[in-house]
């Protein structure tokens, strides 16, 4: 079983940390990416035993791509931290991938009460649409649970250090042949309050964020 590296970008997560990183799956490592949490965050998962790596630059992709530079590991996960997603649902991923049938596998989140607030999903319904019309890729959901070839992702070169970050991965995959897959995962409600989805600003930033990637293909 190949060795996976999850990256969990982190923003005052001290709550749901303990509850995520005891699902990690077999032969995986976390690494937690502190973007400037004022509450314990880093200290807490270096405890529990995650590598912890501290990210000044406040932003999903600014975490995100830091944790995958530190990651070793030849397949690379991203999932976040609050304890929405169960990365033990990465077992089925990484077999895609590493049986071949797939480079990059998504996680397609199925709500159940109270996980997904109105707004978000909307705007997330509305981005998958557009990506549909331009990519012909079948896909319902840019979600962050997500898991592919460290070595693949690194030769992307990812530039994208907002929330714009997982929307350039997916492009520039598509733009270079990937074959890509889409799972349905669970999606609970989180742990704490989100940054982005719990806020209409978040989710406009976000919006913006991933609509000039969608500008910005060819």
């Amino acid at each position: 079983m190949t060795q996976i590296d999850i990256v969990f970008p982190c923003l005052n997560e001290a709550a749901a940390l303990p509850v995520v990183l005891a699902k990690l799956p077999t032969e995986a490592r976390a690494i937690v990416v502190d973007n400037g949490s004022s509450d314990g965050s880093a200290t807490l998962a270096q405890d529990l035993g995650a590598l912890v790596v501290r990210e000044p630059r406040r932003g999903f992709g600014s975490a995100a791509h830091a944790g995958l530079l530190a990651a070793t590991a030849p397949l690379v996960a991203f999932c976040d931290a609050d304890d929405s997603l169960d990365p033990r649902e990465l077992n089925l991923f990484r077999a895609l991938v590493e049986h071949g049938s797939s480079d990059l596998v998504l996680g397609a989140r199925q709500p159940s009460a109270g996980s997904w607030p109105l707004h978000a999903r909307c705007a997330n319904a509305a981005l998958a649409r557009r990506l549909r019309h331009r990519t012909g890729l079948p896909l319902t959901d840019l979600g962050p649970l997500r898991l592919a070839r460290r070595e693949a992702l690194l030769s992307l070169g990812l530039l994208d250090r907002r929330s714009g970050y997982p929307l350039e991965m997916l492009l520039k995959a598509h733009r270079v042949g990937w074959k890509i897959t889409e799972l349905p995962v669970s999606y609970r409600p989180r742990i704490g309050r989100s940054k982005v989805t719990g806020t209409l600003q978040g989710v406009l930033h976000a919006v913006i964020d991933m609509n000039r990637q969608l500008r910005e293909l060819p």
